[in-house]
């Protein structure tokens, strides 16, 4: 993989290259001019694409200006000092009151780079409220080539409790809306053509949004018209946790940290997510996800 910095307007981006193509830009600094505060600003991917050039990521579209292509977004980090802080943007579900508007919004701050050579990149970020820092989290991202058609984004996050005091993290769902575990690692895919079909989801053992969302699997296919896009966990916490699916209301999967119950990071507590994706050009079936699940994973 080759890394090359540039300037994408005025927010500083890092372009991933795979066998000399480039294929994701990682806006490695919170754009604060073009994301608003209640966006919840934070480093992102996008565009993502496959080898053959097609597109795999959307950035702030009108159903959900929040959704960021790939990022790590969670709607609820929780402690004495500031309740309820949102690093996923947009509104907060409120027990017994539904989606509200607040100013409650975290950003993610790039604090500084561990290494960034053509292997990878490795960086810091803290994870604020007004100046007050919640985590400290070490991101890795790398890209790699699987096959002809394929090619692998590698992406860890570790985030560490320096808030001073415990903290939870929760969801929509552990504060009272059913089937709304989102918040973690999250692909917002793009939308197929207006009258076209919603993307396929599929697990090694079922198929469809109601079938795979909420529930545990080694991994995850979304495919649309010319794409598909493999999800695996890459370690055991991740695999242990469940996907968050949409592909009717709009195409995105995610890694859920708090799906039924709030996960407590105590002070000074770490936790560690990996979600390895394979970018493919084509459909894939069952039996080709398995073995390309086999492969990304251990490479």
């Amino acid at each position: 993989m080759k890394i090359e910095p540039r300037v994408s307007g005025v927010a500083e981006a890092t372009v991933l290259h795979c066998d000399g193509r480039p294929v994701a830009t990682y806006a490695h600094r919170a754009d604060h001019t073009r994301i608003p505060a209640g966006l919840s600003p934070r480093p992102y991917l996008h565009p993502v694409r496959t080898l053959g050039g097609v597109t795999v990521t959307e950035l702030r579209p009108a159903d959900h200006a929040h959704h960021l292509g790939v990022s790590m977004a969670v709607p609820d980090i929780s402690g004495t000092t500031f309740p309820g802080v949102n690093f996923w943007g947009g509104r907060t579900y409120v027990r017994d009151r539904g989606p509200m508007e607040l100013e409650n919004h975290g950003t993610q701050e790039h604090t500084g780079w561990l290494l960034r050579d053509p292997d990878g990149c490795v960086q810091e970020l803290s994870w604020e409220r007004r100046g007050r820092e919640l985590l400290r989290e070490r991101r890795t991202i790398s890209a790699g080539a699987l096959s002809a058609d394929a090619w692998v984004l590698d992406f860890t996050s570790a985030l560490t409790n320096v808030s001073g005091e415990d903290l939870s993290v929760g969801s929509p769902a552990t504060n009272g809306r059913p089937g709304a575990g989102y918040g973690g690692f999250f692909w917002r895919a793009p939308r197929q053509e207006a009258d076209g079909p919603a993307p396929d989801v599929f697990t090694g053992d079922a198929t469809g949004e109601e079938a795979v969302h909420g529930r545990t699997a080694d991994w995850l296919v979304l495919a649309g018209r010319d794409w598909s896009l493999l999800f695996c966990g890459g370690n055991a916490e991740t695999r242990a946790d469940p996907w968050f699916v949409r592909t009717t209301g709009y195409p995105g999967v995610g890694s859920s940290l708090a799906w039924e119950r709030r996960m407590p990071l105590p002070e000074g507590g770490s936790t560690a997510r990996r979600v390895v994706t394979v970018v493919v050009d084509g459909r894939l079936d069952r039996p080709g996800a398995a073995a390309l699940a086999r492969k990304a994973v251990t490479a």
